[in-house]
């Protein structure tokens, strides 16, 4: 019995770790101990327990001048390293730059989550202004063309799941009508590609194609980014035969077959 009831707390211990970081990270600015006692249900210091040895592992990070923690450099290291290990990021490391100097814009990956589109790559393009998304941002399937073309390619659940969710306005261009989205979902899945002009935020348009492994599943996009005088609502045929070449290339690298790519 009191065996059983150690190894209960270890658990309950590890499980509560697990939690401060993934607060933490999720927490862009930083997070001081009360709020994760509040947002955990736990005690202060029982959180500031777990947080010393995060901070002393490199996991959580504490400046001097400040009682809120943020992401250490360990902790950066092992999400660079999982991430790398997908594949995905190897497959599209080439492609990226390939397709940025064939139309200069920037360019990006995204991989799927059931959460959103995480941008795992990117390569800045050519104006002397940058344009572009950081990587580790988390996009969404209704206001990014990422999100909306790995949605429309996705399997049926998986897009009513996205239109019985909230849809949040991230401009007055957002589609937060669920029948208009399942529209252009239908629309994206003919045509193989996805924009989004002003709809996450003003000025910015991306161009995105589906990324689909051997099972002929979405994993991830493929775009590209710039202002919407450059990259318009209607991208030129010659923005679209590049970016569609460039995630049929990606999926091959992913094992799929490269025929009928986006049927």
């Amino acid at each position: 019995m009191e065996n059983d009831k150690k190894m209960g707390e270890g658990l309950q211990s590890v499980i509560l770790t697990m939690q401060i970081v993934e607060h933490v990270s999720r927490t862009g600015k930083g997070v001081g101990v009360t709020s994760l006692a509040t947002a955990l249900g736990t005690s202060k210091s029982r959180i500031h327990r777990h947080l010393q040895t995060l901070v002393q592992q490199g996991y959580v990070f504490q400046h001097e001048d400040s009682e809120r923690y943020e992401v250490g450099h360990q902790l950066v290291s092992l999400a660079q390293a999982v991430l790398e290990g997908t594949g995905l990021i190897a497959a599209t490391r080439d492609a990226l730059l390939a397709l940025r100097d064939r139309l200069g814009h920037s360019t990006v990956a995204s991989q799927l989550t059931p959460d959103g589109m995480l941008v795992i790559a990117t390569v800045s393009g050519r104006s002397p202004i940058e344009i572009g998304v950081r990587v580790g941002s988390l996009l969404s399937f209704h206001g990014s063309a990422q999100g909306k073309v790995a949605a429309a390619f996705s399997s049926e659940a998986f897009r009513n799941r996205v239109l019985g969710g909230t849809l949040i306005a991230f401009t007055e261009a957002t589609i937060t009508d669920p029948d208009w989205l399942q529209a252009e979902f239908e629309l994206i899945r003919e045509r193989g590609w996805a924009t989004a002009p002003d709809q996450a935020a003003l000025g910015l348009n991306t161009l995105a194609s589906p990324i689909l492994d051997g099972a002929n599943m979405v994993c991830g996009t493929v775009g590209c980014v710039n202002l919407t005088q450059s990259l318009g609502a209607e991208p030129s045929p010659e923005q679209i035969e590049a970016l569609l070449e460039t995630a049929r290339q990606v999926s091959v690298l992913m094992g799929h077959s490269g025929d009928q790519l986006l049927r």
